[in-house]
């Protein structure tokens, strides 16, 4: 990973920015799709694909590559839009989302795309995918690492809590794993406190032997430190908490659980265009 000096953070913000507004144009050609998720990951899913990974676009199979495992995967919009600007595939092919025939479908199919480590769908099975790669990695001997996404809802799943359980008990066979949890406090139905309460998540993870940070998931600087925390620690696989707003960027969006699950329309989008492009009414935007 190189130096995150002014100029790349700068870099790293508007490309931010840009891939929330790709996220509104394909959710709203798509006509179907999860915001409130997707727009809240866009500073972290830029800081991996744009900063902190070790990858090759045009060598999606590269076998050194670091791997990314998104849980989560209802989230895709954000992971199709960061793999189409790194280079993965034609940024075009991002309008034909939710199509059919179409390689990006409303979860990752493995097989379909290149980048794609797994395919989703099931809540609370990335954990488990992400220990058994970083585990194979160590029996290969290789020093590529393994990030895992997640959700905060997802921690109501039963095998989740399994995984991270067995993790802890491997320690530091498992140190090149790094889980970056979404901790938007939302979920399809309502708040994750009032559905089921999480809390303290911290203390939890913890109990189970691994090394907790806790960022906000909207400062790249501050995220890309805890990552680098992370491989610094030999005892233990890291759980980064990062603390993010569903629908960031979007000021209807944010923190309104009832964008988890639907996309804009088409007088929506414009709105939510309008925001990002000016950056909420700070700047004049170049479509004005």
């Amino acid at each position: 990973m190189s130096e995150l000096h002014d100029k790349k953070l700068k870099f790293l913000e508007e490309m931010a920015n840009k891939i929330r507004q790709d996220i509104i144009e394909m959710l709203v050609e798509a006509k179907s799709g999860h915001s409130a998720g997707p727009l809240g990951m866009a500073d972290i899913f830029t800081a991996l694909y744009f900063h902190i990974l070790n990858h090759q676009p045009k060598n999606p199979g590269w076998p050194d590559r670091d791997r990314v495992v998104v849980s989560n995967g209802h989230i895709c919009p954000v992971l199709y839009v960061a793999l189409a600007n790194a280079g993965y595939f034609p940024m075009e092919e991002l309008m034909t989302l939710r199509k059919l025939n179409s390689r990006l479908q409303g979860h990752p199919h493995r097989n379909s795309l290149p980048g794609l480590e797994t395919t989703s769908g099931p809540l609370g099975s990335g954990i488990s995918q992400s220990i058994g790669m970083a585990l194979a990695a160590r029996l290969d001997k290789r020093k590529n690492r393994v990030y895992c996404l997640t959700s905060d809802g997802e921690h109501q799943e039963g095998n989740t809590w399994e995984a991270i359980m067995f993790a802890g008990k491997q320690g530091s066979k498992l140190n090149n794993l790094t889980v970056i949890m979404d901790r938007n406090n939302i979920q399809i139905d309502g708040f994750t406190e009032q559905v089921m309460p999480l809390e303290p998540l911290r203390a939890k993870y913890e109990a189970f032997n691994w090394h907790v940070i806790e960022v906000s998931g909207h400062d790249i600087s501050e995220f890309v430190s805890a990552v680098n925390e992370a491989k610094a620690i030999y005892e233990r696989p890291t759980i980064i908490i990062a603390h993010t707003i569903p629908g960031k960027g979007v000021s209807f969006m944010e923190n309104d659980f009832t964008w988890h699950g639907k996309p804009p329309n088409s007088e929506e989008a414009k709105i939510a265009l309008a925001e990002l492009r000016t950056l909420g009414g700070q700047i004049k935007s170049e479509h004005q």
